[in-house]
C-alpha cells in the first residue's frame, strides 16, 4: 500500500528557509511522481510544486513560488525534498506530498487533482 510521510514543518520568519521532506514507501520514485500541494486556512488546495517518475527529470512550480522553492529527491532514501526560501506569510498553510495517480507517464502537474495518495502534512507558518 502507498503511503507517504511529511516532516520538517515549523514556525519560521519572513524572509526565512525550510526544507520539507516526503518519505515513501509502498511504491518507488522512479515509478511515480510527486506532488506538493498547499493549504491555507480558509482557502482550497493550491498545487505547489511537482518532479516526475522515470529519472526526475521534469520539475514544475507554480507562479507563486517560482524562483524560491526547489523540489528535489533521493531515490536511494525513498524521499522527496522540498527546499523553501525567502518564505512570505501568504506561505503559511499545511504541506502535503502527494502520488500521482498513474506510474510511469515522464510527467507531473501542479493541480492537486492528478495525485491519488496523500500524507497527513506538515504545518508551515511563516510570522514576525
Amino acid at each position: 500500500q502507498s503511503q507517504l510521510a511529511e516532516s520538517g514543518g515549523g514556525t519560521v520568519q519572513p524572509g526565512g528557509s525550510l526544507r520539507l521532506s516526503c518519505t515513501v514507501s509502498g511504491f518507488t520514485l522512479d515509478s511515480y511522481s510527486i506532488g506538493w500541494v498547499r493549504q491555507a486556512p480558509g482557502k482550497e488546495r493550491e498545487g505547489v510544486s511537482c518532479v516526475s517518475d522515470s529519472g526526475g527529470m521534469l520539475t514544475l512550480y507554480a507562479d507563486s513560488v517560482k524562483g524560491r522553492f526547489t523540489v528535489s529527491r533521493d531515490v536511494v532514501k525513498n524521499t522527496v525534498y522540498l527546499t523553501m526560501n525567502s518564505l512570505k506569510p501568504e506561505d503559511t498553510g499545511v504541506y502535503y506530498c502527494a502520488r500521482y495517480w498513474r506510474p510511469n507517464l515522464g510527467l507531473c502537474t501542479v493541480s492537486p487533482g492528478a495525485y491519488a495518495f496523500w500524507g497527513q502534512g506538515t504545518q508551515v507558518t511563516v510570522s514576525s
